[in-house]
């Protein structure tokens, strides 16, 4: 894992992290479901990610069950730039610092390791995530920015508007 001095050290955790495998597409669907809190995909969605995009999902599993994730890939057109589509963990696992942790092993992930750009949609008056990625960019020393993305009028419902979040540049040279 390659952490910038700000970034907080490894430390034991009662998680293991790894990248997604296809047979995760439910657990993902279901873990989505239980947050309670994130905008739930078709359940097909979640095996097309972790089947195609699995090295850029990473699994946080704790007594065998999955506890958290983060669904991601690099966008076509931008090889250095890591996308997160959804951060999830259980309500039990809130509050315990494995959101930032997910954010971390992400990174470090052989697929992510390039990247020098982690960037999210993320609406307004969603503070909990705004804070996950502040803080991630705090912990890596660089800046997080927001542009507009999509506007409540691109969606075919009422949304609210997802503001892209870039942080970076990130410092990927091996110390």
């Amino acid at each position: 894992m390659i952490l910038t001095p700000n970034a907080p050290a490894a430390t034991h955790s009662p998680f293991h992290f790894r990248s997604a495998r296809a047979h995760d597409g439910a657990a993902l669907w279901r873990l989505v479901q239980a947050s309670g809190t994130l905008e739930l995909n078709s359940a097909y969605f979640y095996l097309l990610f972790a089947t195609d995009f699995g090295q850029t999902c990473l699994v946080a599993e704790h007594g065998g069950q999955v506890a958290g994730a983060v669904i991601g890939y690099h966008p076509p057109q931008q090889p250095e730039t890591a996308f997160v589509w959804q951060v999830g963990l259980l309500p039990e696992h809130r509050g315990q610092g494995l959101g930032p942790a997910l954010l971390h092993a992400w990174l470090a992930l052989p697929a992510n390791q390039r990247c020098r750009w982690v960037t999210a949609t993320v609406a307004p008056d969603n503070a909990a995530s705004l804070a996950l990625f502040q803080r991630l960019a705090r912990e890596l020393g660089v800046a997080c920015q927001s542009e507009p993305l999509f506007t409540p009028d691109m969606f075919p419902h009422p949304h609210p508007a997802e503001p892209l979040l870039r942080i970076g540049p990130l410092d990927r040279t091996p110390p």
